[in-house]
């Protein structure tokens, strides 16, 4: 018998084994009723601090004035340079880049809302944040 061959049954042999194995599991009793509902709330509902500090960091960075990197001002202040120069592939650039960022913020401001309603739902589902 070729080794393939041999590998073959050998691994027929197994499946039934462990098919029979599984069939006289699930006879063991009545499985306990699956409480959780598969939508990670529970890990959701700890995660939520962690959520909203990111949120803020991510909204004050965006907010900040000219001198901070990633604001929306120190942005608009590079389109405007780019224009002024004369570098319009440049200011095409930044320009999107822009009107990114000012999406980015509206975003950050909807989940900021949503995530504070999730924060009320665990705070009335007993599954209170763990810091």
């Amino acid at each position: 018998m070729s080794t393939f061959k041999r590998a073959a049954v050998s691994f027929a042999a197994l499946g039934s084994l462990l098919a029979g194995a599984g069939a006289a599991v699930a006879d063991g009793g009545t499985p306990a009723p699956d409480t959780r509902s598969g939508d990670g709330a529970q890990a959701l509902c700890k995660r939520v601090p962690t959520i909203e500090k990111r949120i803020e960091r991510a909204l004050r960075r965006i907010d900040d004035d000219a001198a901070g990197r990633g604001s929306l001002a120190r942005l608009q202040q590079r389109v405007t340079a780019a224009e002024k120069a004369g570098h319009t592939e440049v200011h095409t650039f930044l320009s999107h880049r822009l009107t990114a960022r000012t999406t980015l913020r509206t975003t950050l401001e909807q989940r900021r809302k949503d995530l504070d309603a999730v924060s009320t739902w665990c705070g009335a589902q007993g599954e209170g944040s763990r810091d």
